[in-house]
């Protein structure tokens, strides 16, 4: 009789890998989590119910093979779960380090709903993909033939990268422009190094390079140069993500010291990389010394707190107008967060910001939950009475992100729109109302989820290539 090798959840319990201690880690921007060893990786595995009906592939954007790896890894056959993993997922090591598992794969784990923890999906996911990388499994992007057809990509986020990678190994010629100086977008100035360490993603970027895929950087795509892209390429994909902070309109929000979640960000990543940050260096996008309250709930907030932290703060305070089960962001990293000395403010709204010519505190408002919004969720109501003021001389703004007006800075008027200021695309394929132009990511979604960007990026390459077969058989014709 065969050895039983799965559904062990019931005689093993569930186990993370190893964070690094609370205090060593405020000193800098390492990942805090360990490598699970071989032994552990397949001893956690094997706790997969292997279910008929498997909810974490299902509740997975990409629909990863999630149950037939995590045998493939219990069995010891790591290179062939590395290589099912990769079918469907471009970069698996990346989704296992950020992608919010408790709200998707793990948060949908049979074994879960039945009291026996979930699987840890993402740190299998990180160990088999990493090990990858070490062992020379990741092979260079090798077309088997060449295509003559070109696709220009603007945005090198996870939807534009995702997408230049289906495409090029199909043999199509890419060129991806994007504004900044490294490719990678949010994945290299928007998510902190610990939880995503940028040299994860730069050997991602070089695979693509040495691949073929051509990158136009420091490029930043107004009317002419869009309509240059599209005269040049076959087909287009805009992949630009979502970067326009919203904003609070209220008395003393253009006090100095108050300041955009994006922004406090990237002069930290670029900071971390080496680069002359002047926003930085003048103390004004520094948290050392100073009293810092994040406003929002959120992961974008969950990096800033995090981020203040190591950069030094005096205190950082995190104020979120509902309470903690109602919170946007992953509960797994407030958690991290709290470790680290962060003080969550839960059912508190700002009212104005105080100070003179710099801001000196916030007049916060307390609430309570009431009766469900439009949405379910309980809605806040004002307790009256009951504002207080919190000390501050470093505010950030992390309340979401909205488009641009690409219509007008591209003088594009029949890019369509929809009332949101998102591209109006096709679900699926990303094709939008004008002739060979594609969308993808946060501008199509609003602002999303890394791994619904990639799978967005992959369909749309599909359907670029299905559309190309198309023109090349009507030729034939």
């Amino acid at each position: 009789m065969a050895k039983q090798v799965m559904l062990k959840f019931v005689q093993i319990d569930r186990d993370m890998p190893g964070k690094r201690d609370a205090d060593a880690r405020r000193g800098d921007f390492g990942e805090i989590y360990a490598e699970f060893a071989e032994a552990k990786a397949a001893e956690q595995a094997s706790r997969c119910s292997q279910c008929g009906v498997p909810y974490c592939q299902t509740h997975c954007p990409l629909h990863n093979n999630i149950p037939d790896w995590l045998k493939l890894t219990t069995e010891g056959r790591l290179r062939e779960a590395y290589e099912l993993s990769q079918l469907t997922n471009t970069f698996p090591e990346i989704c296992g380090r950020i992608c919010p598992q408790d709200r998707l794969c793990e948060g949908n784990c049979v074994i879960e709903q039945s009291g026996h923890e979930t699987v840890t999906i993402g740190a299998v996911e990180k160990y088999i993909t990493d090990l990858a990388w070490e062992k020379g499994w990741v092979q260079p992007i090798a077309p088997a033939q060449e295509r003559v057809e070109s696709v220009g990509i603007i945005g090198a986020g996870p939807g534009g990268l995702a997408a230049a990678d289906v495409l090029r190994r199909a043999g199509v010629q890419v060129t991806v422009y994007d504004r900044h100086d490294r490719a990678g977008g949010l994945l290299m100035y928007g998510i902190p190094g610990f939880k995503l360490e940028k040299d994860v993603v730069m050997r991602r970027n070089d695979q693509l390079a040495e691949g073929g895929v051509e990158f136009v950087l420091n490029c930043d795509v107004d009317a002419d140069i869009f309509t240059a892209i599209r005269a040049e390429h076959d087909a287009v994909i805009i992949a630009t993500g979502v970067y326009k902070s919203r904003d609070l309109e209220m008395p003393g929000t253009r006090l100095q010291g108050i300041e955009k979640a994006i922004d406090f960000l990237t002069s930290s990543n670029r900071k971390s990389f080496g680069d002359e940050v002047a926003d930085f260096e003048s103390g004004r996008m520094n948290a050392k010394g100073r009293r810092v309250v994040v406003i929002g709930g959120g992961d974008t907030a969950m990096d800033c707190v995090r981020t203040s932290i190591r950069q030094g703060a005096v205190s950082v305070k995190c104020l979120y107008r509902r309470d903690r089960a109602n919170m946007p962001g992953s509960l797994r990293e407030v958690t991290n967060a709290e470790e680290e000395g962060v003080i969550f403010e839960w059912l508190r709204s700002p009212v104005r910001f105080l100070g003179d010519k710099a801001v000196s505190g916030v007049m916060v408002q307390k609430m309570r939950l009431g009766a469900p919004d439009a949405s379910g969720r309980q809605a806040p109501e004002v307790i009256e009475g009951a504002d207080y003021v919190e000390k501050a001389d470093l505010v950030i703004k992390a309340l979401g992100f909205e488009p641009e007006d690409l219509p007008s800075l591209w003088d594009q008027k029949e890019l369509p729109v929809t009332n949101w200021g998102t591209v109006r695309a096709e679900y699926n394929s990303g094709a939008t109302g004008m002739s060979g132009v594609y969308a993808v990511g946060d501008i199509v979604r609003g602002a999303s989820l890394v791994v619904w960007a990639i799978r967005d990026g992959r369909d749309c390459a599909g359907a670029i290539l299905r559309q190309f077969d198309v023109n090349t058989t009507k030729a034939a014709e």
